[in-house]
């Protein structure tokens, strides 16, 4: 039952984007898969209670005091467990970091100096060196033009990889399917292509992030619940 955590304190990264893009493939691969949606805003939850979306989907509402005890009851039920957090820098943040197997860190393009994705980073230094955990963690590029050249979005995972951060080879491309879906509700395959540009190229996206994150994360791999991680505090913003 793996646990990935999206994380960015700065609004507006593609968070909650990537995790209902991630979710949509998932589960229409058979995966079962949990949301905890610690956003006050709850787009997700208002996503899944349009059309339910799917029976292999649950998603519940979480704060600082009920995550962990969450994210506990999703590991019973199995399948992969999702965190979709606000834009913030506090001790929830701090506490869906160290209960992740894997921390994804959404980006627009390659400013990987934009204050949110740094701030993540930051406190996963933290971790590593105030109490000897390593978490693994990838930044995914997100809200990339899609008629970026090769090259231009080469050149973007180079900057990252020249500063040592790992990056995910599958970056989300800005399509009309990923802002029509939060409207329409259920699943991404589920919708009409008559009525979506690009539909197709929008799943392709979907179904090559699944790849990359399955192969990142494969359910036998999980951290056991009893192992939680405990992350520093962190200070509020």
């Amino acid at each position: 039952m793996p646990v990935l955590t999206f994380a960015n304190t700065k609004g507006g990264a593609g968070k909650t984007t990537a995790v209902l893009i991630l979710a949509s493939e998932l589960a229409g691969r058979g995966n079962r898969v949990t949301i905890l949606d610690a956003d006050p805003r709850g787009w997700i939850s208002r996503w899944h209670a349009i059309a339910g979306a799917s029976s292999l989907i649950s998603v519940a509402s979480v704060n600082e005091e009920t995550i962990e005890s969450a994210t506990a009851r999703a590991k019973k039920r199995g399948g992969y467990i999702l965190i979709d957090l606000p834009s913030s820098h506090d001790a929830l943040l701090a506490k869906a970091v160290g209960l992740a197997d894997h921390v994804l860190i959404p980006v627009q393009g390659c400013a990987m100096d934009a204050h949110g994705g740094a701030e993540v980073l930051e406190l996963l230094k933290e971790l590593d060196q105030s109490c000897g955990v390593r978490i693994p963690h990838s930044v995914v590029l997100t809200r990339v033009n899609a008629a970026v050249t090769t090259r231009a979005l080469q050149a973007a995972k180079d900057f990252l990889a020249d500063r040592g951060i790992a990056t995910l080879s599958t970056a989300i491309a800005e399509r009309a399917a990923y802002r029509d879906v939060f409207d329409k509700g259920g699943l991404l395959q589920a919708m009409n292509p008559m009525e979506v540009s690009n539909l197709v190229k929008a799943l392709d996206n979907g179904s090559r992030l699944a790849d990359e994150v399955m192969a990142l994360m494969p359910q036998k791999n999980a951290r056991p619940a009893a192992a939680t991680r405990r992350a520093p505090i962190a200070k509020a913003a």
